[in-house]
């Protein structure tokens, strides 16, 4: 009994001294630790401002006031890290035998910098050719310098971070950062939950697991789980993550209201038509290499009823100072008459009918951010009305200049070929050269413009040119030419022979040999001086301007029944003159008189210059007009005059 109560009164003391070493231990000794851990790994100063207050229950740690990390001796931008407080926890059973174990760690308010130099170099970079950033020399060899770090649980709150790419030009701030890390293994996994919010965003938020946080800091390759949600869409990656930044894994998206993501993301506004991904999907492997070269591989996505998935590459190179987009892409039948549906909103009695072409400015900076070669082919494509099958496009975008050019599309019996241009360099500009072949003319004006009654098949071709920043004044602007051609075809619903023989506006068909029309356009007016209609017995001219850009007409369309040199020809002028929304069109008399009755005015004129060189006595020389001649005649007879006056 006296041995136990020796061990018992042993045991007391010992706790005694225990309890009075912890209530000794200062607590910038417990901050100091843990803080000359974080200068070992990183080789930049740690700076600790204000007093350390020392808590012991219910964890023994310390909170220290601001704290900072310098950056790297090449930044001007201030610390890598500033916070208004540091929380540190230990172990207290590890104090007990010596050690001291770091078991949480909270940030309060940090202000992180991570920076990019022009030269390549990051400040988040560590270890460069042997030496940290602060100079102090690597560990030996084989030695063990590893962050000897476990935490139950390390926050932050109220975090900023921002990042500054000086090579790109770039400076991006994430506000309003929160993290939950679960790290209890230093060697093990770390589970994590992020949030923050870009500028003008809402907040984003990351879960996920990394299997070995350790090996991440210490610059190894790693796996990771993660999940993002941002405004009801969500994206899954699952592989392996190593620093300086590298990825390679499987990446998924699952976008039911791409709109509301973009509002969600500092976007608003932006309504997709359907077809271009009001829902979208997206699964691929996903490669990101240390020089910021992303590839997608294996892509399939999926934007509303689209399929865009098979052998498909896409690399973006984040390195050049413009990135450079490739993508070969092959898309299911693509139906993009959404493009031109009106569901964006109609109309109502109170709003004011728009005349003319918007002078609204076109932003075409898009074409600045990035260079690109695309390449899409699909079995079909609906778009505006139009049905066209077997599709192959490349679009290639290089400093501001997109060139689309088809290198096959079918549709309507026939083909079409050429390229259109939009250029940004110098201010916008867009042209093109298209032409199209073997088309049959009912079918295609069906589905464009509703017009049913032509047949046959049409050569055409079109180059253009227009300069300016708003859709006016491109349309003002356009130049160029063109022409079509259509042989034997047919004019559904009118007998024009019946119509000019008989004046009879009866239906039936008018069966043509030929229409030919060609067209020069310059300052945003066409001019057509050959349109031709040719049927077996009447003929068809006009002959005209169409003002493209300011939406008007004056042209002259000239139905002639045989011809006029022979008797019973006829021929019936119609002007058509006004804006295009109301025309005025009326046959033209003067025109018509001009024509039909050449024969009488011509007698009618020389009976009458008979008559006049009869009274006058006038004598008409070879070669010389009446009017000349009475010229002459007066002047002599003035001239006799004159000299008998004088005589």
């Amino acid at each position: 009994m006296r041995w136990l109560l020796r061990v018992v009164v042993m045991l007391g003391l010992l706790a005694v001294l225990a309890v009075a070493g912890l209530l000794l231990l200062p607590g910038e000794r417990i901050a100091r630790v843990a803080l000359d851990q974080i200068e070992a790994q990183t080789g930049r100063q740690v700076r600790l401002n204000g007093e350390v207050q020392l808590s012991y229950y219910p964890i023994l740690g310390a909170r220290t006031g601001a704290v900072e990390i310098a950056n790297a001796d090449w930044s001007q931008a201030g610390p890598l890290l500033r916070a208004e407080a540091l929380k540190i926890g230990v172990d207290l059973a590890a104090l007990l035998q010596g050690d001291i174990k770091i078991t949480g760690l909270e940030l309060l308010s940090p202000q992180i910098l991570m920076e990019r130099h022009a030269d390549g170099r990051a400040n988040w970079e560590i270890g460069v050719d042997g030496v940290s950033p602060s100079g102090q020399s690597a560990p030996a060899a084989g030695a063990d310098n590893a962050l000897a770090l476990s935490l139950d649980r390390a926050l932050i709150s109220g975090g900023q971070l921002r990042y500054l790419d000086h090579a790109a030009g770039s400076d991006m701030t994430f506000r309003d950062i929160s993290l939950d890390l679960s790290w209890p293994v230093y060697r093990g996994v770390a589970e994590f939950a992020l949030s923050l919010r870009p500028n003008g965003a809402e907040a984003v938020s990351l879960t996920g697991d990394v299997s070995d946080l350790a090996a991440l800091i210490e610059g190894h390759i790693t796996d990771v789980a993660a999940t993002a949600q941002l405004g009801g869409s969500k994206a899954a990656f699952t592989g392996q993550v190593g620093m300086p930044l590298q990825v390679q894994g499987r990446i998924t998206l699952d976008s039911p209201d791409t709109s509301a993501a973009l509002a969600a993301a500092g976007l608003p506004g932006i309504a997709l038509p359907q077809g271009l991904g009001r829902a979208a999907g997206l699964s691929a492997e996903v490669t990101l290499t240390e020089a910021l070269q992303l590839s997608l591989r294996e892509m399939q996505l999926t934007l509303d009823q689209h399929q865009i998935n098979g052998g498909l590459d896409l690399d973006l190179d984040l390195a050049q100072q413009r990135p450079y987009l490739t993508a070969r892409l092959a898309a299911s039948a693509l139906d993009l008459n959404g493009l031109s549906s009106g569901d964006t909103g109609t109309a109502t009695t109170d709003t004011p009918v728009q005349t003319g072409w918007s002078k609204a400015p076109i932003d075409a900076s898009a074409l600045h951010l990035l260079n690109a070669d695309i390449s899409l082919t699909a079995p079909s494509l609906s778009v505006a009305g139009l049905s066209l099958q077997t599709l192959d496009v490349r679009a290639t975008l290089d400093r501001a200049r997109l060139v689309v050019k088809l290198n096959e599309l079918q549709g309507y019996g026939g083909g079409f070929a050429g390229q259109v241009v939009a250029n940004n360099r110098n201010g916008l500009s867009v042209g093109g050269d298209v032409q199209a072949s073997g088309v049959e003319m009912k079918t295609l004006l069906g589905d464009l413009v509703g017009v049913t009654r032509f047949t046959g098949q049409a050569e055409a071709r079109v180059a253009y040119l227009g300069v300016g920043e708003s859709l006016h004044q491109i349309m003002n602007s356009l130049s160029g030419d063109g022409h079509i051609h259509m042989g034997r075809g047919t004019i559904e619903g009118i007998d024009l022979d019946s119509l000019m023989r008989q004046g009879l506006a009866t239906g039936g068909t008018t069966v043509f040999d030929q229409l030919s029309a060609s067209f020069t356009m310059e300052n945003g007016d066409l001019q057509n001086p050959d349109l031709l209609l040719q049927l077996p017995v009447v003929t068809a001219t006009g002959k005209g301007r169409v003002g493209l850009g300011k939406q008007d007409i004056d042209y002259l369309f000239t139905p002639q029944l045989g011809s006029l040199e022979s008797q019973g020809g006829l021929a019936i002028p119609v002007r058509i003159k006004g804006p295009w929304a109301a025309p005025k069109v009326w046959p033209d008399l003067e025109k018509a008189v001009d024509l039909n009755l050449k024969e009488e005015k011509a007698k009618a004129k020389a009976e009458l210059e008979n008559k006049v060189k009869k009274e006058l006595g006038i004598k008409q020389e070879e070669g010389e007009s009446l009017e000349d001649a009475a010229k002459r005649t007066l002047e002599d007879e003035l001239l006799k005059g004159l000299g008998k006056l004088l005589r």
